[in-house]
């Protein structure tokens, strides 16, 4: 333990030293010849940098705009500079807890990842890991090299930069601005009445009743004395309508006004003209014009789109309107280009109430119509109806195809054989062929191959993200990692953890191979008495539970402590780490040479954790009879992991379900119960032959 303990202080303390360079001076560096940089402000916000008066490009900090999760569970923070043409001029890495550029790699080959990014054009869609070599100008599409043993990382660091740059243009730079996915019809106008344009849905009602906000409330309105007003009348009335459609906006304007508003509108911006009266209407009696409204927003894909009000004619609007309402409070909202409102797409009003019972309490709910419009009306851009983007954890899926395919194919093959477990284990020499291969498959393929190596880093960020606000994405991100977890969770209610520890961990079958060659070079095991044993048996325990509370603390802390698993130096990086890890993982390794699976049964805080859950399982799978530890203590000696007690009964919370003790209780030559049995068959047939040969004789003869 005190290597272990050398093993994690010493990376610990090499990164837990500050960056001396301030994110100004980092913006320095994207920008070498700036003579002035302007501080983090606006709408986005940007660093901006000058050269005398001359604009140089836009500085960002990704965690303004992404909130994209790294492997860690936690963003990465980058910096990233761009000029007025959309090209980068660098990304630099503020901050990341990134464990296998922390603890493995080192966290040089992530900045070098980071400063293939200087020069290209966003423009140009970014792709990570492709032979293809750097982009040149022209290209449909640029790619940049990947990190060996860090995929998921790199891939979530490009989908941040990307998803920040894009922001970042399309609000600052006119080039980058979307226009709309579908654009009204100019050409398409019909005379329409109010009552007309309320029947075909062109001009959308709706009434939220007193009643529906009572119940959201959970109190009579009553109480509230800012609408305690009429119990009859609604709570709120809206008429809401999308103005840009000339069949909509020129005949509630008129063909002056509708003219009027197309002018004052920039180039693929939209209008919203939205009217409403009521206890609660859609703006505050002291709201400011040419101002965002805080009770209103536009819906569409899971994201707010702010509103803008225009003051159009100077707030005097409702008397410009073709309608007999009277007695409304009336408001244009501008949607700026950089929204990308699709006005066919799936979209909501939503509206915030906000209410005070008295001056110390404030109740808050949000209610939501759909905005629906009438395809008709829209002519679709067929330069920008492309599908939509491809999400990144669906293309890490999609790149791995096979990989998943193989892996499906080897689970739902390991799952047959332990349904049927009995019957197969009854062909010894073939059921021990058999393991022998999975194990390899599992190291090779599942553990150096796919990088399948499960880990209570991964457990970490689980409960974190439970902790912060859970997003499936994270975890999709590495998928062979997410069905190996899925499966494994999954087989805990079933058989306990033996089926993963056994079966499915590449550390572990690493570990059963040393125990091969233990036995090919004969090499004497150790002995350790069953009170020794019972107690080491605890140690992976007291490590889980210092492991745990340590990640809410600390990710990177629990990171570094989590070390004391050997996967990422012996699985993930091959040895090819500096020697205080590789000489951990070696000597744990040797130590299964005289101990079987020495790691498994006494240190790993990942199969405490999967035993915990383990002690769920539905099923006791493997076959007991009476004779066994009663007297035969066969199974009991010749359990490498120590998990059949000396009463014959199991230890599910320790046992790797490597069915030996099934393939023993079939076996007729090994068995102690069939051996007894066919013995005692063989006297009583002799024991019968006896006494047909005396009854047979007789003096006489």
């Amino acid at each position: 333990m005190a290597l272990l303990c050398w093993v994690t202080a010493t990376p610990l303390q090499a990164n837990v030293e500050p960056r001396t360079q301030s994110v100004e001076q980092a913006v320095q560096a994207l920008f070498p010849s700036a003579t002035r940089i302007e501080p983090k402000q606006g709408e986005p916000p940007v660093y901006q940098a000058y050269q005398l008066d001359a604009l140089l490009g836009y500085a960002f900090e990704s965690t303004d705009y992404s909130s994209l999760q790294g492997f860690s569970g936690k963003p990465i923070r980058l910096l990233i500079g761009m000029t007025p043409s959309g090209k980068l001029t660098g990304v630099s890495v503020l901050e990341h807890h990134e464990p296998v550029f922390l603890h493995g790699l080192g966290e040089q080959p992530l900045f070098d990842f980071a400063a293939q990014y200087a020069g290209r054009n966003i423009a140009t869609p970014i792709l990570v890991g492709s032979a293809h070599g750097n982009a040149v100008e022209g290209d449909s599409l640029g790619y940049i090299d990947g990190v060996s043993k860090a995929t998921v990382s790199v891939v979530i660091l490009n989908e941040t930069v990307l998803q920040s740059a894009m922001t970042v243009a399309r609000a600052l730079l006119p080039e980058f601005a979307q226009g709309p996915q579908a654009i009204a019809r100019a050409e398409l106008f019909q005379p329409l009445s109010w009552q007309q344009l309320l029947e075909r849905g062109y001009v959308q009602h709706w009434i939220l009743r007193r009643e529906t906000v009572e119940q959201q409330l959970g109190h009579s309105l009553a109480l509230y004395p800012d609408v305690a007003g009429d119990a009859q009348a609604p709570f709120s009335e809206l008429y809401f309508a999308y103005l840009n459609a000339p069949s909509i906006g020129r005949n509630l304007l008129g063909e002056t006004r509708f003219t009027q508003l197309m002018s004052e509108l920039e180039a693929n911006e939209q209008a919203l003209l939205v009217m409403s009266r009521g206890s609660y209407t859609h703006v505050p009696p002291d709201f400011i014009p040419a101002t965002a409204p805080s009770r209103l927003n536009l819906l569409q894909n899971g994201k707010a789109i702010e509103l803008h009000d225009m003051n159009f004619n100077n707030g005097a609007l409702l008397e410009l309107i073709n309608t007999p309402e009277r007695d409304l409070h009336a408001n244009i909202f501008r949607i700026k280009t950089h929204a990308a409102f699709n006005p066919l797409a799936p979209a909501a009003l939503q509206l915030n109430v906000s209410l005070r019972r008295n001056p110390l309490i404030e109740q808050q709910s949000q209610f939501r119509q759909a905005l629906t419009l009438d395809p008709t009306l829209f002519d679709i851009q067929a330069q920008v109806i492309a599908a939509k983007a491809t999400p990144v954890w669906l293309r890490m899926w999609q790149q791995r195809a096979w990989q998943l395919c193989l892996l499906a194919a080897a689970l739902t093959l390991l799952t047959v054989v332990f349904v049927k477990q009995r019957q197969i284990s009854e062909h010894s020499r073939g059921f021990h062929w058999f393991r022998a291969g999975f194990l390899l498959f599992t190291l090779f393929f599942i553990g150096f191959y796919a990088q399948g190596q499960l880990s209570v880093v991964n457990i970490f960020t689980l409960l974190l993200a439970l902790w912060h606000g859970f997003d499936l994405t994270v975890f999709l991100m590495d998928p062979v990692i997410f069905c190996l977890w899925v499966f494994t969770f999954a087989s805990l209610f079933i058989w306990g953890r033996g089926l993963f520890c056994g079966w499915l961990c590449p550390f572990g079958a690493l570990q059963e191979m040393v125990g091969w060659l233990a036995k090919r070079l004969k090499l004497r095991q150790w002995k350790i008495s069953e009170r020794m044993h019972q107690r080491l048996q605890w140690l992976k325990y007291l490590i889980l539970i210092a492991l745990l509370p340590t990640a809410f603390y600390s990710l990177t802390l629990a990171e570094r402590l989590a070390e004391v698993e050997p996967f990422k130096t012996s699985i993930t990086l091959l040895f090819v780490r500096s020697w205080p890890f590789v000489l951990y993982a070696l000597l744990l390794l040797g130590l299964g040479l005289f101990v079987h699976k020495f790691y498994c049964r006494y240190v790993c805080p990942l199969g405490a954790g999967l035993a915990i859950l383990g002690r769920l399982r539905l099923f006791s799978w493997l076959t007991r009879i009476d004779a066994c530890g009663k007297p035969c203590q066969h199974c009991h000696n010749k359990c490498e992991i120590g998990a059949i007690k000396r009463s014959g009964a199991i230890d599910y919370e320790e046992c790797i379900q490597c069915l030996e003790c099934i393939v023993i209780l079939n076996n007729q030559d090994q068995c102690v119960a069939s051996i007894s049995a066919r013995k005692q068959a063989a006297k009583a047939q002799r024991a019968a032959a006896g006494q047909i040969i005396v009854s047979d004789w007789s003096p006489g003869r």
